[in-house]
């Protein structure tokens, strides 16, 4: 490959086009070649915003006619995986989306493609870029925190289920609510900043309560699909679980699309014998003590800019300089298989064992 990398994006809409496209268009080393949607329309037209040669609607033409080094994948959940594998054999680094796939059998299918073509596979947990995430997880491996014994997580929103009756609400597309839609973010970056502790079980419950409500996140008030609107809402819209892992570690979470509460937060809280960290309402707190007093410390941290900028400059350098990739596919597979397992334990109302690969 030369210096320049030949780009390409399977998927132009909010995030594709506002992360992907946006923040690729801002790297001096790579030309935008092509663009696709299943949508003409959309593909269109952002190959005209984007100044990108082609537009395409089918990714396999587009794979096949283009000689690409880079492709995007930003499409719903249940294409992540065939469009990865796809433009990895085709012998593209490819930058997929979260959630990485819909199971972690189809994630390992990620990463076995991967492996055969040689080539770089990122995923886009963009939480573990920003500058706060950056910082806890380099004041914990300095061993600030001492042993982290447990830990918290959670998003909760009062309204915002997105896409109400579309693919985020249809199962098979989605793969699930907010649990694997919210959750996969903060499940990720807190077992980022804990250096990635090898899940043993988990267990929890959901509810979807809010498929038939008319208030401002409504979209229809039917809950199974409808043949005339293709409305469907199979998913949950609260998730809660717990998280036991092998060194002894556990977590607990709350991922919410809608709630009864006062207001949307997202957090992360650990718990360790020297210190403790909480991350919520956008501000990182650090938890101590200093000859016999507690001390409570709030570090300056410069915002992290544009979404999706660092973690973009960070694979293009990668591509281009060598390295390893900060969000590698095969932690995806252990926060899937969390996720599956949550989804499992509540169809089965039992613990359930996380087998490993």
């Amino acid at each position: 490959m030369s210096n320049r990398i030949r780009y390409g994006i399977i998927g132009a809409g909010g995030c594709g086009r506002g992360k992907h496209l946006t923040s690729y268009s801002q790297m001096p080393e790579v030309d935008i070649i092509a663009v696709c949607d299943i949508i003409p329309e959309r593909a269109e037209a952002a190959a005209d915003q984007f100044d990108a040669e082609e537009s395409y609607t089918d990714y396999v033409e587009m794979l096949h006619e283009e000689d690409l080094d880079l492709v995007s994948v930003a499409t719903p959940n249940h294409v992540h995986a065939p469009a990865t594998v796809a433009a990895l054999d085709a012998g593209c680094h490819v930058h997929c989306e979260k959630p990485a796939s819909l199971t972690p059998g189809l994630v390992q299918s990620m990463v076995d493609a991967k492996e055969r073509a040689g080539k770089h596979l990122m995923i886009g947990l963009n939480n573990r870029f920003t500058p706060w995430a950056q910082f806890a997880r380099t004041y914990v491996d300095a061993g600030h925190l001492g042993d982290i014994y447990h830990a918290k997580c959670g998003w909760k929103r009062r309204r915002g289920i997105p896409g109400k009756g579309g693919w985020f609400t249809t199962k098979a597309q989605s793969g699930g609510g907010p649990l694997i839609d919210l959750g996969v973010h903060f499940i990720d970056v807190c077992n980022y900043i804990m250096g990635f502790p090898t899940p043993t079980s988990a267990s929890g419950q959901t509810y979807s309560k809010f498929a038939d409500h008319r208030g401002p996140s409504a979209a229809s008030s039917k809950k199974s699909p409808d043949p005339a609107t293709g409305f469907t809402y199979d998913v949950e819209d609260l998730a809660v679980g717990f998280v036991r892992y092998e060194n002894g570690c556990t977590l607990e979470l709350e991922f919410s699309w809608a709630s009864n509460i006062a207001h949307e937060v997202n957090f992360v809280e650990l718990y360790g014998t020297r210190g403790g960290l909480e991350y919520r309402h956008g501000e990182l707190t650090l938890y101590g003590e200093f000859e016999g007093t507690s001390l409570d410390t709030s570090p300056k941290i410069k915002g992290g800019g544009a979404w999706g900028l660092a973690e973009t400059k960070h694979y293009v350098d990668v591509i281009q300089n060598g390295g390893t990739v900060m969000s590698p596919p095969e932690e995806a597979v252990l926060i899937m298989k969390i996720i599956e397992g949550i989804y499992a334990s509540a169809e089965q109302d039992a613990e359930v064992r996380l087998t490993q690969s």
